[in-house]
């Protein structure tokens, strides 16, 4: 498919990009450079219902442009209830909203049977455009039956950034040069960041700026910093009149964010909060410090101050390279020392 015969097409575009928080993230760049490129082109998105609010900033609306459709998936939740009746109801919902347009280009960033088979159920052409990972790259799930659902699967580096990784299949299936990192990714509009929203009154009153965040917890075990690190890092940032805010998202990570705390003067536990609430969150922080997983990578999509640890996993699969306004430290195996996360801190919160 030439690139003049997409723009003349006015294209439909499928993403097919499922989950999780910070792969949904590092793959919303090629939405702005769809949209530079072919301004008229219909845009839709297939993603898990519980990541749909990392999407809705980019719905297109009052003259913006963006993502025409979210089509919400809900895998996760129906594998839970195959025998209930409503879990068939809402595929069928599924399916029908995935079926209502014919698509020309169908771009499939994941590389997992579930989003290969998300690609077969779509409507299609015959001259549709389904491109795909040919390969994994290195620390990356991947499943190789996937390719068969392909019309063009598209060979990436093994070791290629989550976001670079993306740009590969979206330009192969549009016959367009490789986007060089020259070309700065967007993830959220300007104008979305700069009208955040408070957090909700209820934290709001908690929280006492200048605040830092905290993310110490992250799915794999490995990928942690030693809570003995937080506690230094903490009591030094407090000593600089800095609350220190230590988030959760279940039962034993709040457990480590009360032991963490009770060795830091004025750090806060707060409640469970949304990912609709984590964007205010970060918005109002004076400092993000986290290590490799979703929310720390949303505070650098927010171009917000964030210093990214790596502990157990590399830097280069997705280090926040788009802004003076990240550090990213240390490396696979390599987990800073806080000496160097302190410098990282003090180099954006002064």
């Amino acid at each position: 498919m030439s690139n003049t015969l997409v723009q003349s097409a006015n294209p439909k575009i499928l993403l097919v990009k499922l989950s999780s928080l910070g792969d949904v993230l590092h793959n919303l760049p090629i939405v702005w450079d769809l949209r530079a490129r072919l301004p008229n082109a219909q845009i839709d998105w297939v993603v898990e219902v519980g990541y749909i609010h990392l999407l809705t900033p980019l719905l297109s609306r009052d003259g913006f442009q963006g993502i025409d459709r979210i089509i919400p998936f809900g895998l996760r939740r129906w594998k839970k209830n195959l025998l209930k009746l409503s879990t068939w109801k809402e595929f069928f919902a599924f399916k029908k909203a995935l079926q209502q347009v014919s698509y020309d280009v169908i771009i499939e960033t994941q590389g997992l049977l579930k989003s290969a088979i998300v690609c077969t159920l779509a409507n299609k052409n015959p001259s549709t455009v389904i491109a795909g990972l040919a390969n994994a790259t290195e620390f990356s799930g991947y499943e190789p039956i996937a390719r068969s659902f392909y019309s063009q699967s598209v060979q990436v580096p093994t070791q290629c950034h989550a976001v670079d990784r993306s740009r590969w299949v979206m330009c192969s299936a549009l016959d367009w040069p490789l986007l060089e990192r020259t070309s700065v990714p967007q993830f959220y509009p300007n104008q979305y960041i700069q009208s955040l929203p408070a957090p909700t009154q209820a934290l709001a009153q908690q929280l006492m700026a200048p605040y830092v965040l905290c993310f110490h917890s992250t799915a794999r075990e490995a990928k942690r910093w030693p809570n003995s690190h937080w506690i230094a890092l903490g009591q030094e940032l407090s000593s600089h009149g800095y609350q220190v805010v230590l988030p959760w998202g279940n039962l034993a990570e709040r457990a480590v964010s009360e032991a963490i705390a009770s060795q830091i003067p004025n750090a806060l536990v707060p409640p469970a909060f949304s990912i609709e609430d984590a964007f205010a969150v970060i918005a109002g922080a004076a400092l993000t410090i986290g290590v490799d997983t979703g929310l720390t990578h949303l505070a650098a999509v927010l171009n917000k101050p964030t210093v990214e640890i790596y502990c157990d996993s590399p830097l280069w699969k997705t280090e926040g390279y788009w802004s003076s306004n990240i550090r990213n430290v240390g490396d696979i195996q390599k987990p800073p020392t806080v000496a160097e996360v302190r410098q990282a801190a003090t180099e954006l919160l002064h």
